[in-house]
Order: C-alpha cells, then sequence, then structure tokens
C-alpha cells in the first residue's frame, strides 16, 4: 500500500490515513487496519482536560453529495471498548463514529457524535465479533444505520454536524480504536457506497 492513499475497487474516492500509523492493508477486497495500544478518539463531555495524543489511525475519503459508505466490520476484542469503526469527519471538534464496540464486556452497536464535546450512546448488543455497518448522507444530515445480514438494518441515529454544508470538507471512512487495550485489529469487508441518500431511515431497507 501507498504510505500516503489507499484506492478500493468498491470506492469512487482515494482514502488517505490520518492519526497514528494503523497498519493500513487490502487484499481480496478486504480492509484491515489496527488500533495501537490506548489509541482512541473523544472529546470528554463533562469538559475534562483532553489528552492532546488522543487519537486513532483513520483511513478517509471525500465522497460528492449524498451518500452510503456500507462494509461488514470484524473486531478482534481484547479489551473493553475496542472497536471496529465507521467514521464521518467534518472538522477537528465535529466529527462522529458508529462502533462495534465491547462495551464493556458485550459486543454493542455504539455511537458518539462530537460537537466540540463528545457524546456516547449505546444502542444494541450483538451475539459475535462482526456486523454490518452504515453511514449516509442526505442533504446536511447524517444517519446510522446496523445490520446482522447486511440486508435487514436497524436506524440508530440521525444528526447533523456544523460545516457540513461544505461537501468537499465531509471526509468520510473507517478507523480503529483500543483505548484501555493493548491495542485491536479490525478487518471490513463487503464494502459497498451508493451515491444516494436514504427515502425513509426507518423502513428497514
Amino acid at each position: 500500500m501507498d504510505a500516503e492513499r489507499l484506492e478500493l475497487p468498491a470506492l469512487p474516492f482515494t482514502l488517505r490515513p490520518y492519526g497514528p500509523d494503523g497498519r493500513w492493508s487490502c487484499a481480496d477486497g478486504v480492509l484491515t487496519g489496527r488500533a495501537g495500544p490506548g489509541q482512541d478518539r473523544f472529546v470528554p463531555p463533562a469538559g475534562q482536560a483532553l489528552d492532546p495524543a488522543c487519537d486513532a489511525p483513520r483511513l478517509l475519503g471525500a465522497p460528492d453529495g449524498d451518500f452510503q459508505l456500507v462494509a461488514r466490520v470484524t473486531v478482534g476484542f481484547g479489551a473493553a471498548f475496542d472497536a471496529g469503526v465507521l467514521y464521518v469527519h467534518v472538522g477537528e471538534r465535529a466529527w462522529a463514529k458508529l462502533c462495534l464496540e465491547l462495551s464493556p464486556d458485550v459486543p454493542t452497536v455504539c455511537t458518539v457524535v462530537t460537537r466540540g464535546h463528545s457524546d456516547d450512546a449505546n444502542s444494541f448488543t450483538v451475539d459475535g465479533d462482526s456486523l454490518w455497518l452504515r453511514v449516509s448522507r442526505t442533504g446536511r444530515a447524517f444517519a446510522f444505520h446496523a445490520s446482522r445480514d447486511g440486508a435487514r438494518w436497524t436506524f440508530v441515529r440521525v444528526f447533523t454536524l456544523d460545516g457540513a454544508e461544505e461537501a468537499d470538507g465531509t471526509l468520510v471512512g473507517f478507523m480503529a480504536q483500543s483505548p484501555v487495550g493493548e491495542g485491536c485489529t479490525v478487518t471490513w469487508d463487503h464494502i459497498g457506497f451508493r451515491p444516494r441518500g436514504l427515502a425513509d431511515l426507518r423502513d428497514g431497507s
């Protein structure tokens, strides 16, 4: 892989690494990344001092306009809060992540939306270490969905991010985290992209 970019056949945009080294690789349509010990991306909502080193490996690209990004994520859980993520970035304090996370001892769909500070919400628990995730954009609105089979989708949340009106400034892609662990390897497969938003967030499609 080129250290500065990665081309995936399923995506119409180039991916570039951000943050710590994620050891990114792709073979036979399977993307692999690794978070190192203590790596996370979270701005404490109670206003605690933020460790300036707080970051996690991200592989992101710039889609045009409305979109859906889909992938099945598999997480090598080793410690609480290890996670594989689909990630949206608008600015340094305006971003969001949809995670399959060990939270703290059961695999769970978790979301974080950061507008200056981060919120943190759990959705539903999962049997096993794999799940389908989808992030979509329709106009100013972003939506998160999850699926056990890649066919029937559960609505998780819808939100906006300040600055998302500037379509060229929006980045989307993949992240791995291991906030309290010794590292976590994540794979994403069945990666897909659709250049349109969703007509109905809650109909399961």
